[in-house]
């Protein structure tokens, strides 16, 4: 079985076409990595980089907050105060939406940690 019998001479002339592509951008990655990189301008009222812990605390607490919220307006509906019907369906929807986005960051983070777990030392 020949090479021309499997993908033609159209399938030969395609490959050599992709690998001049891959080699020219390889060329080009190497051509930007060797040039001088611009210094960063760093901005004048940015605001102090948090660290990843805090940022997650932060989420987990906008979270929380939703998850109240909601539940007092459940809670308000069902008492029988004038509250919207929509309203309270929209703030358990919302709520539900971040607790189902925590829970994935939850479940990403645990795989990533699984992983590194079971790297060879």
């Amino acid at each position: 079985m020949s090479i021309n019998s499997i993908g033609g001479a159209g399938g030969i002339d395609r490959v050599l076409a992709l690998r001049a592509q891959i080699l020219e951008r390889n060329q080009a990655l190497q051509r930007a990595n060797t040039a001088p990189a611009a210094q960063p301008i760093a901005p004048t009222n940015a605001a102090p980089a948090k660290s990843f812990a805090a940022s997650l605390e932060d989420a987990l607490a906008q979270v929380n907050a939703g998850q109240q919220r909601a539940g007092q307006l459940s809670e308000a509906y069902e008492r029988g105060e004038t509250i919207d019907i929509a309203k309270v369906m929209l703030a358990r929807q919302e709520a539900a939406v971040g607790f189902e986005a925590t829970l994935q960051v939850r479940n990403k983070l645990l795989s990533a940690y699984q992983d590194i777990m079971s790297m060879p030392v």
